[in-house]
């Protein structure tokens, strides 16, 4: 006598779709591998984000558009990143102008605050579908640590300290800020 077996539950897979209709809670969402993940924030996130927005505004090359961290960006692989800061040359987008809805490729710079919920595996993976999909530099801020892993390729990495200077190379060349004024 035959049985019938259990077929297990399949999870579902969300889509850009899903992720434009999630309430505006407060939180902040990107869609990773057919999932919804929320990314930590929190109030110095948020205030780190914002200066390093402004220090930039200034010395932004007429070439470029900034954008804050509620912008998503649609990665090679499909998933929608948040990068916490990013700059993109205009001659990427349609018309030099932003889409109304997702943004195709990495930003030519996305920053990511991290938190210390985050663990680096994901951190890596961040960094790895950026590169893929157009990065030219990324930067992951660790605030409790006052550093900054600056990639300039993926496996190209340089470590600054709170006495060392970030400068913004040929992407923002007059930018430079002290690491320990990011965090301060």
């Amino acid at each position: 006598m035959a049985t019938a077996q259990a077929q297990p539950k399949r999870k579902r897979r969300y889509t850009e779709q899903d992720l434009l209709r999630l309430p505006k809670d407060g939180r902040k969402y990107e869609l990773v591998n057919g999932r919804l993940c929320i990314v930590p924030t929190g109030g110095r996130h948020g205030w780190i984000g914002s200066k390093l927005s402004g220090i930039t505004y200034a010395l932004l090359p007429e070439t470029m558009h900034s954008f804050d961290s509620s912008t998503g960006f649609r990665m090679a692989s499909g998933n929608i990143r948040s990068p916490d800061f990013a700059l993109m040359r205009k001659e990427r987008l349609p018309d030099g102008k932003p889409p109304a809805d997702f943004i195709d490729g990495a930003p030519d710079l996305a920053v990511e605050i991290v938190s210390p919920s985050e663990n680096l595996k994901d951190l890596h993976q961040k960094v790895l579908e950026y590169f893929e999909s157009g990065a030219r530099e990324v930067w992951l801020l660790f605030p409790d640590r006052q550093q900054v892993y600056r990639y300039k390729a993926l496996l190209e990495v340089e470590v600054l300290h709170a006495d060392d200077t970030l400068t913004g190379g040929a992407l923002l060349p007059n930018f430079q800020v002290r690491v320990r004024e990011l965090f301060e």
